[in-house]
């Protein structure tokens, strides 16, 4: 079987030849590519060449958000607006004024000047980011700080156009991943309104404390910016992808299972059940803590949880997340960053961990094995090949 049929097979719970396992290598290769520290064979190989050469598939779930494909790519990310080339969708802004100042120092300020007010946003991307291998910027000024600039915010996106951009998705899943992997294509990170609201357009503090004091005028801005989100998931679920990736990074202690099944889940369910209509798969990407969240994943009918980060990393083993999902969600990840590192880890730590977690996955169904949430830059390959070769002994799964 090739990587993009044993993947597939495993999300539809039909047997293959063996566990997949893809590692996520993107943040590794980008580091240390930058600082001269790839290993000695591959010092010169593009990412692309590294992965066909130790036949290891092709990650593609998270995107490479740098990934422009040409200059200004960046200039809406305080808007958590992504334009990397693989994106599905393209998206316009109609009658605003935009001013942008770059500083040497890597920040980005933004202003967008509307007819209901002006809002201004501030990231950071600089060269020490570039040399840890981040593709996403550090936000110093959100887009909203308080009601007062709600009317803005919904005018800017109330006057927006989304159109489709197939093409260049079409080639990067056909040339670049084609049968080592499959390509994910992104909707958002963030997947409803409010969580576009708490994740990108305002800072926790500030998100929280407004949704206390003002939760009718909090629903009714996000009500505003319905229409916003629908379109680019309906753009993007007719894209040709099989699988689309809809919200990222939650976290029990700030997408409580209180908040997710508000303001994500129902979101999220609607969403799946247009995808499965289409015949394809949601995926979602479930790094961080997520006691109390399992069974909302399992009630939004999502099919996939990219990045499960299991203990030690967080509370919940893989046993203990593969029980709850009980074959109705694929795990995509299940092996924590740290296992890969000589100093959080022994080399006996290390294999014993990987020995006791494979005993305890059962038949090993819905299990797409990945270094979760992604193998860090001073993981060592020999570990990487290590886990390659423990996940190979386990077999086929039937």
């Amino acid at each position: 079987m090739t990587h993009k049929e044993r993947i597939l097979a495993v999300i539809n719970g039909q047997p293959v030849d063996r566990i997949p396992f893809i590692p996520r290598l993107d943040i590794w290769y980008n580091a240390n590519k930058r600082n001269g520290t790839l290993p000695e064979k591959y010092k010169n190989a593009t990412f692309k060449e590294i992965t066909e050469d130790l036949n290891l598939g092709y990650h593609a779930v998270v995107p490479d958000f740098r990934d422009y494909g040409g200059e200004e790519g960046d200039r809406d990310l305080g808007l958590g607006i992504h334009r990397f080339r693989a994106l599905p969708y393209k998206i316009t802004f109609h009658n605003i004024k935009q001013n942008i100042t770059r500083t040497p120092d890597g920040l980005l300020k933004s202003e967008y000047i509307t007819p209901k007010g002006t809002i201004k946003t501030c990231i950071k991307y600089d060269e020490e980011m570039r040399k840890s291998g981040a593709t996403l910027p550090v936000t110093l000024e959100h887009a909203v700080k308080g009601i007062e600039d709600f009317e803005a915010l919904a005018y800017i996106f109330e006057n927006v156009e989304i159109e489709p951009n197939y093409k260049y998705y079409a080639q990067f899943k056909e040339e670049v991943v084609g049968e080592n992997g499959v390509a994910v294509a992104t909707c958002s990170l963030w997947a409803s309104p409010m969580y576009y609201l708490l994740k990108e357009l305002m800072s926790v503090e500030d998100f929280f404390f407004t949704l206390v004091d003002y939760p009718g005028e909090m629903e009714w801005l996000s009500e505003r910016l319905m229409p916003f989100a629908r379109k680019i998931f309906d753009v993007t679920a007719n894209c040709p992808a099989e699988l689309i990736l809809s919200g990222a990074n939650y976290d029990n202690s700030i997408t409580t299972p209180q908040f997710f099944g508000k303001y994500i889940a129902p979101e999220i369910k609607r969403q799946s059940e247009i995808l499965h209509e289409k015949g394809k798969f949601l995926v979602t990407h479930t790094d961080g803590e997520n006691t109390g969240l399992l069974e909302h994943f399992v009630d939004s009918e999502i099919d996939v949880a990219d990045s499960i980060c299991p203990y030690p990393l967080t509370r919940l083993t893989l046993a203990e997340v593969r029980k709850v999902f009980d074959g109705r969600i694929t795990v995509w990840g299940g092996i924590p960053s740290t296992s890969v590192l000589e100093n959080s880890m022994s080399d006996f730590e290390f294999e014993k961990y990987l020995d006791d977690m494979l005993q305890s996955i059962g038949r090993g169904d819905h299990l797409i094995f990945s270094i979760a949430d992604t193998t860090p830059p001073g993981a060592k390959l020999e570990r990487i090949l290590k886990i390659e070769e423990k996940v190979k002994e386990f077999g086929p799964v039937l």
